[in-house]
């Protein structure tokens, strides 16, 4: 059977305002997005993740919507949505859009109709309660921390935000909701939009009884599960039942259309939630993330345990999807100091493990973490928690200022590195002519040809996109090794997390697809002399019978 594009694709996400301006409001636009399609098309990127251009305040840079069906004039026009499609499609990319199916900006209209009164007819497309005298009707608190319930005096109530407190929550349990975001979908699905990317959606769904949720010992949320934060465990504002079902009813959606398009959802949670929002039969989100890698230890028996655990609880038909950054996350290159060796190696694994690789613009050209502090944050979430310093927030492990790894991409060298003939929205931070895309293109051996490598061998061989994988007995603490099969075809993949020599030498048989650092073929055998990998292709030898003499 063959399998869905989706499941051999790679995944790059484009964070619009900070890709390329075109016009020169020191502003990303789609515009600019499209003068750069051809240096992804050479990269080898195959799906295009674009955070939102929807209309929007822009107080959450997108993801506070206030028109679903329009795009910002910040980035453009209909018309050049419309161009950015017909160009990525026609290079053989597909596009993915960001949906933000849990709230709306405050300024959307529902939400303006809905808070007029209490007896609007949109007034249920909310989440709308009385208080318990003067304290908010339970103690649910947002994932950001602090109580999830702002008050409104006009009305006398309050709404739901599950996030940020302009983001109201949308009330999924009124049916004229959920049709009206199918609308939603459907309209972007008949533009040829080849999927979405669920923003939290573990948080579609709350408690029908609004009971308080039980305390917790832990107080800061983790990448990967935002189920126990801030005190309490969100047992009923996170991961319901109800949340789980919802998720086929969308994959059902997307089910019409001829063209394959895919869900991959924002959810966190322990490894059952993760596949109770796939479905016990697959037939739900058709992929989620797994952050575990966003807070790596740069040790081999940490990927190790990563690659057993998902080859136990994720096994063919699931597929895994390893990111190691987003929009909200501290940039990857600067836990390892950047150290371009080091990314090899996390891309390197990245790639070639089963599973979906997604990067993070500028990941290619080892794109550093900014250093604006917290009190001078345009990101809400920075300018929520401006007491705290950086230095305290890095140091404890918490990421307060999503500015800085939303720094804009660096292009060339001209000015302000290609990104804007105008000021910057955001700061460029420190960087190097080295540091571009236009020199490391150019530049042997780079980051950016490293990820090129990737991306084409991970199309070339189908072992990559459709074959198992197995773990090879630990030989060496600080090396990992690990096979892709499919059919007579196997490849080996061996990874040196080690800062020194390795006397002990590992078996090379066949052709050698892909090497670099500081190992290498020697002979009919692996050197391990530092930091580094090697890929190679493992040929069975079918004997041939002998001829017959007459």
């Amino acid at each position: 059977m063959k399998s869905p594009w989706w499941k051999k694709t790679s995944i790059y996400q484009i964070y619009p305002w900070s890709f390329c301006d075109s016009n020169g409001d020191g502003i990303g636009d789609l515009q600019g997005i499209i003068s750069h399609l051809d240096d992804l098309q050479e990269l080898g990127v195959e799906t295009i993740w674009f955070s939102p251009f929807y209309l929007s305040p822009g107080r959450d840079y997108g993801y506070d919507i206030s028109d679903y069906l329009s795009i910002d004039p910040r980035f453009g026009t209909k018309a050049d949505f419309d161009r950015l499609v017909k160009e990525i499609h026609k290079r053989k990319m597909k596009i993915v859009l960001d949906m933000v199916m849990n709230h709306t900006s405050d300024e959307h209209l529902w939400f303006q109709t809905s808070k007029s009164s209490r007896k609007n007819p949109k007034r249920d497309f909310y989440i709308w309660k009385e208080g318990q005298g003067k304290r908010p009707p339970n103690n649910w608190k947002s994932m950001v921390g602090g109580s999830g319930w702002q008050y409104d005096a006009h009305t006398n109530e309050y709404y739901y935000t599950n996030f940020l407190p302009f983001q109201p929550d949308l009330n999924y349990r009124n049916p004229e909701v959920k049709k009206q975001m199918f609308a939603v979908l459907d309209h972007w699905l008949k533009q040829k939009v080849d999927g979405f990317r669920l923003d939290i959606f573990n948080s579609i769904f709350k408690d029908e009884l609004y009971r308080d949720n039980p305390k917790s010992a832990r107080f800061f949320p983790s990448p990967d599960n935002h189920d126990e934060a801030f005190f309490q465990k969100k047992t009923f504002n996170l991961n319901l039942p109800e949340s789980f079902q919802f998720a086929k009813e969308v994959r059902k959606r997307l089910s019409r259309y001829a063209h394959e398009p895919f869900l991959i959802g924002e959810v966190s949670g322990s490894d059952t939630v993760l596949k109770s929002f796939l479905g016990e039969r697959s037939d739900g989100l058709h992929l989620v993330f797994q952050f575990e890698l966003i807070h790596f230890q740069w040790k081999a028996s940490f990927f190790r345990n990563i690659l057993q655990k998902n080859e136990q609880v994720f096994p063919s038909p699931y597929m895994p999807v390893y990111v190691y950054g987003n929009h909200d996350q501290r940039r990857y290159i600067d836990r390892i100091q950047g150290n371009p060796e080091k990314a090899k190696v996390l891309s390197t694994l990245q790639f070639f493990a089963r599973g979906i690789p997604v990067i993070y613009y500028g990941e290619e050209i080892a794109r550093k973490e900014g250093r604006i502090s917290n009190w001078s944050g345009q990101d809400p979430i920075a300018k929520r928690n401006s007491f705290v310093p950086l230095w305290l927030s890095n140091l404890l492990g918490i990421y307060i200022n999503r500015d800085n790894c939303r720094l804009p991409m660096l292009w060339d060298n001209s000015k302000n590195a290609g990104f804007s003939k105008g000021t910057p929205w955001l700061p460029l931070g420190t960087f190097r002519p080295e540091d571009t895309v236009e020199v490391q293109k150019n530049t042997k051996g780079s980051l950016w040809q490293h990820y090129q490598i990737l991306f084409r061998l991970r199309k070339l061989n189908r072992v990559f996109t459709e074959g198992s994988l197995s773990i090879e007995q630990e030989r060496h603490p600080n090396v990992l090794v690990f096979e892709r099969k499919l059919g007579k075809e196997r490849v080996f993949v061996l990874l040196s997390f080690s800062d020194s020599p390795i006397e002990e030498k590992w078996k090379v048989s066949a052709e050698v697809l892909h090497s670099f650092g500081a190992v290498e073929k020697s002979n009919d055998s692996v050197r391990i002399l530092g930091i580094g990998g090697i890929v190679w292709k493992h040929r069975e030898i079918v004997s041939k019978p002998k001829p017959k003499f007459s």
